[in-house]
């Protein structure tokens, strides 16, 4: 499964654990393979490090979301 990068976030409900996380991010659960699983799509993108940019909230594991409607 290929990584996203910062600038191509996209809805979806399966993730890639990114290197150094054995954790899901909030709202995933982990499938027991190398990718984590919500049956809800969100979008989401990889932090790089980096802080989230406006409008998105970490989520952890090394993810962060789009907020919808403001808050989550």
């Amino acid at each position: 499964m290929p990584f996203l990068s910062m600038g191509s976030a996209m809805a979806q409900n399966r993730i890639p654990k990114l290197p150094g996380y054995d954790q899901c991010p909030l709202g995933y659960v982990n499938d027991l393979k190398q990718s984590c699983y919500s049956p809800i799509y969100y979008q989401v993108q990889p932090t790089d490090g980096e802080a989230c940019p406006s409008g998105w909230m970490n989520i952890g594991a090394g993810y962060c979301k789009k907020k919808t409607l403001g808050i989550f």
